[in-house]
């Protein structure tokens, strides 16, 4: 007998037990629902019984797959039945109802206990029922059993109810140690600050042990609301100060210990509004010192609060960037705030804040970020504090400096800029560099006046002379990295810096010729007219001859260096010079500069001519193909 055999005869047997398996189940099934069966069999159906129809599915053949899943009895498994499932609600259902009902009723339910509490508290302070230091003892009692009562919920895992209440408990207790003070004058100020401090610290105790951060949210609440709760019109600045920095450390310790950023800004916040409604009604110039060391402290702590701010958990609160915000948010009010107080004492002194704030966020961009689990969020409050520090250079040089002083030192930011850019290879720094070298360039052709008593050798002359080494250095820098970007800065580097030394030329002889105006004018009496004319044709001439002279000496450099960009410069300043020399010189010049201008235009251009013919630069093999071609830059 052969396997397939075999296993059929096996299959058969096991059919035959299943069948007689099956009978006894369904005579089981008939006498114990005899009643229940008779009924249905009575009834008309379309279909057999089910354990008919059980009966006839085992009698059926034995398809030829099920022959093969045979031979390995243990694949086999019992259809496993199908049970109806409950209808259940949808998630969006669910979520509203579970919202609805633990949190907005909650809360309503919360609000009605304290309204209703608050009726009979008045309706028995109205009647004289109780005294003032009763009432004050009742809610001191009240707030602290709503918080011992909160944590008997806490415990049973009711945390939402539990918070709930205790957001109750601690706004009772504030509030009648407010009513202590301010309204029934039973206890002096350090009394009512003291408890209140000991609220504020137990809650903030209760969120660090029970790592519930909307604990520490009421603790910060509280505790910025201390001073308003307990003010007396007085100035004392070194108290509310102190207690604010004091404050401020305990939420930069919350933020090493849990990753709670939004306590950051809760605590910048509050910190701020401090700090502005005390500057609005009580600064005044002389406490300049105590006040300025304040606002440093201020800044030192939210400052390294991105450096030493735990990373959120995978789904925590708060965004990974929000300390590279505040910490942008805190160096401009800073800095702001400086400038202002400074302006009054000595202006230029807040060019050196800038600076230090430079030299602070450079050792910032400096510093390991271990505890930042994402690469990214590192990197970018690196970029961010290197920005930071390049932003106050650059403002720290209008501050200092004046007149063209400011664009002599725009461009030697742009100078270091680019040399630090190569050397750490950060694509920022170039970004930068190139707008100080914008800005620099800007202030020099749109605001700078320049008062020349020597022609080349003055003070705008040397400012351009800056500008073209820097631009110079721009253009080496871009073709030394060789990619598309570089090939870009060159090309535009090199278009800016020839602009710029033309206009600086151009410029030397328009001032040139106005001092001969200037000088020839007293002695001129009756040829007046006829000594400016001819001043001016010399002048015109010269533009000619210098545009001229500057296009050649681009050729010869586009020859030597074999740079087709520049020596495409070269003939557009010469096509220039051509349309100048046609048009203007012929019908303006006298006939001996004519001829000088169309001679040795001439001569120039058949000089590259003659170059162009000779192909000395082998542009014809290029152009076949023998020669690979070099960067045309």
């Amino acid at each position: 007998m052969d396997e397939s055999s075999k296993v059929l005869n096996e299959l058969a047997e096991l059919r035959d037990a299943v069948r007689g398996l099956t009978a006894r189940v369904f005579e089981l099934e008939k006498s114990s629902h005899a009643r229940r069966f008779e009924g249905a069999l009575s009834a008309p159906s379309s279909g057999p019984p089910p354990a008919q129809a059980l009966l006839e599915s085992i009698a059926a053949p034995i398809p030829a797959a099920a022959a093969n899943e045979a031979k390995n009895p243990s694949l086999a498994a019992p259809p496993t039945p199908v049970r109806p499932q409950p209808a259940t609600l949808r998630p969006a259902q669910r979520d509203l109802e579970s919202r609805i009902g633990s949190e907005w009723l909650n809360r309503i339910g919360i609000t009605a206990l304290l309204i209703g509490v608050s009726y009979f508290l008045k309706y028995a302070f109205d009647n004289n029922w109780i005294g003032p230091a009763g009432r004050v003892a009742i809610g001191l009692f009240a707030g602290i059993a709503v918080v011992a009562w909160s944590e008997w919920f806490r415990g049973r895992n009711h945390k939402t109810f539990s918070y709930s209440l205790k957001a109750v408990g601690i706004g009772t207790l504030y509030l009648s140690l407010w009513a202590a003070f301010q309204v029934y004058h039973l206890v002096p100020s350090s009394v009512a600050f003291f408890s209140m401090f000991i609220v504020t610290a137990a809650t903030g105790v209760m969120a660090w042990s029970q790592d519930a951060q909307i604990l520490a949210v009421f603790a910060l609440t509280g505790g910025f609301a201390t001073p308003l709760l307990l003010s007396t019109g007085e100035n004392r600045e070194f108290d509310l100060f102190a207690y604010a920095a004091l404050l401020d450390v305990a939420v930069l310790l919350l933020v090493v210990l849990r990753p709670w950023r939004r306590l950051l800004w809760m605590g910048y916040t509050g910190t701020l509004l401090l700090y502005v409604a005390w500057y609005g009604e009580y600064y005044r110039r002389i406490e300049f010192a105590s006040t300025a060391v304040f606002a440093t402290l201020f800044f030192v702590i939210f400052a390294i609060a991105s450096v030493v701010a735990r990373s959120p958990r995978l789904g925590a609160d708060g965004s990974p960037l929000s300390p590279a915000l505040l910490s942008l948010v805190n160096a401009g009010v800073y800095f702001f705030q400086m400038y202002i107080m400074m302006e009054e004492v000595n202006k230029t002194a807040s060019a050196w804040v800038a600076l230090g704030l430079a030299a602070f966020y450079i050792y910032l961009s400096r510093m390991q970020r271990e505890r930042y689990g994402d690469p990214g969020v590192a990197q970018t409050l690196r970029l961010l504090h290197l920005a930071l520090a390049v932003g106050f250079i650059t403002v720290a040089i209008p501050i200092y400096l004046n007149a063209h002083w400011i664009t002599m030192g725009w461009f030697v930011e742009a100078a270091v800029l680019l040399w630090i850019a190569e050397r750490l290879k950060l694509e920022l720094l170039t970004i930068f560099s190139v707008g100080a070298l914008v800005l620099g360039v800007a202030r020099l052709l749109a605001f700078d006046n320049f008062e020349t008593a020597h022609v080349i050798f003055n003070t705008r002359m040397a400012t351009y002379a800056v500008a073209v080494c820097v631009l110079g250095l721009l253009v080496w820098f871009g073709r030394k990295r060789g990619d598309s970007a570089g090939e870009q800065m060159a090309v535009i580097g090199s278009v800016a810096l020839n602009a710029l030394a033309l206009w600086a030329l151009s410029l030397e002889v328009r001032d040139y010729f106005a001092a001969q105006m200037i000088r020839t004018r007293p002695s001129v009496v009756a040829d007046e007219w006829r000594v400016f004319r001819d001043i001016g044709i010399s002048r015109d001439f010269t533009y000619s001859a210098l545009w001229m002279g500057y296009g050649g000496m681009l050729m010869v450099i586009g020859f030597l260096r074999r740079s087709a960009f520049v020596r495409w410069q070269a003939m557009a300043l010469i096509a220039a010079t051509i349309c100048k020399v046609f048009i203007y010189d012929v019908s303006s010049l006298d006939r001996g500069y004519r001829i000088v201008s169309f001679m040795v235009l001439g001569a120039l251009l058949m000089g590259i001519s003659f170059a162009y013919q000779q192909d000395w630069l082998k542009l014809t093999k290029k152009a076949r193909g023998e020669e690979p071609p070099r960067s045309s830059s």
